[in-house]
């Protein structure tokens, strides 16, 4: 199926991704992994949850950890430009006969919950806490020095599907993957504030979480995670990389909570501001789309992801695959 054409003028105005809220089965274990190892910044702790950003973030958290008695995702949020776009938001979803109801979050404004026509949980919002900067702060950088929230990647059953859906709220595709053989999507990367993307959708079982990302300022950031994790007791968890994607051009490294929640570690994409900007085509049997040094992909990154609370994932009628490393 053709990509869509990009929606300029949406019904509500999303500025970018925002946070996810991971449950998590040990809030100390999490608590070690993304503080003292990945080096995001604790703004407020409580029993049973806790808050963080990363470096360059104002607002008040991008990632909230809530121990739980099954790891899974509890949402991912969405900020929007202005509260008309609140009620904008929710006429779009209820209209579609999806879930719509206003939550009381801590330290957010007004909240809209909802699903996507799959079960993803989202919430929307336009104002949230604001802290000091911290951004100049050296003392505090440790870890990969993680700067700011980058994208969420997402298994979808439907890739066409899912890309038409958050087409329409204004997300525009910059690069995809089409199978050669029946023309489908099998995977596609779309943006709001003007990177590669804010979401991105691969094929397979789903909907899941296949992977949360954060920008850093090198890939020497990732070269020093890498030195960390192997000499404090977490190289088992480094998945994949280091690397460079050929689709979005990034430096990347793919790591694994103490939940097995995925965590990509990202930079150097390309800027698509440009209304305009057509989207590059890759083909799902060319090995240099995954790494552009041209090795595969482990298994585990195409079959394993973390589950969204409440909803169960089914398997993809799209059965084409890349090259997968044994």
């Amino acid at each position: 199926m053709p990509v869509p054409a990009p929606n300029l003028y949406p019904p509500f105005n999303i500025v970018r991704l925002s946070h996810v809220e991971y449950r998590v089965r040990d809030l100390a274990a999490s608590r070690a992994f993304y503080v003292d190892i990945l080096g995001l910044q604790v703004t407020h702790e409580e029993t049973g949850r806790l808050y963080l950003r990363a470096m360059e973030e104002r607002g008040h958290h991008c990632i909230v950890l809530v121990e739980a008695d099954t790891a899974d995702v509890g949402v991912l949020g969405f900020k929007l430009y202005d509260e008309p776009d609140l009620e904008r938001a929710e006429r779009f979803f209820a209209e579609k006969s999806l879930p719509t109801a206003w939550a009381e979050r801590p330290h957010m404004g007004r909240t809209l919950r909802t699903r996507d026509p799959w079960g993803i949980p989202l919430e929307f919002y336009v104002r949230m806490d604001r802290l000091p900067p911290i951004h100049q702060n050296y003392r505090l950088y440790n870890g990969v020095k993680p700067l700011r929230i980058d994208h969420f990647n997402m298994f979808s059953a439907n890739v066409d599907a899912s890309v038409a859906f958050y087409g329409e709220m204004g997300f525009r595709v910059t690069e995809y993957t089409e199978d050669d053989e029946s023309g489908r999507l099998w995977a596609a990367w779309m943006h709001r504030k003007g990177g590669v993307h804010d979401v991105a959708f691969t094929n397979g079982l789903g909907p899941r979480l296949h992977h949360t990302a954060f920008w850093v300022p090198t890939p020497l950031n990732i070269i020093d995670l890498l030195d960390l994790m192997s000499t404090t007791g977490y190289v088992a968890n480094i998945e994949r990389g280091p690397g460079r994607h050929g689709i979005s051009n990034a430096f990347f490294l793919y790591v694994r909570d103490p939940d097995g929640h995925r965590i990509e570690i990202y930079c150097s994409d390309y800027q698509t501001v440009d209304p305009d900007l057509e989207p590059i085509r890759w083909s799902l049997t060319d090995p240099q789309r995954q790494t552009l040094w041209g090795a595969p992909a482990p298994k585990s990154w195409f079959e394993e992801g973390s589950t969204f609370e409440g909803t169960e994932p089914v398997p993809s009628a799209l059965k084409a695959q890349p090259i997968i490393a044994p």
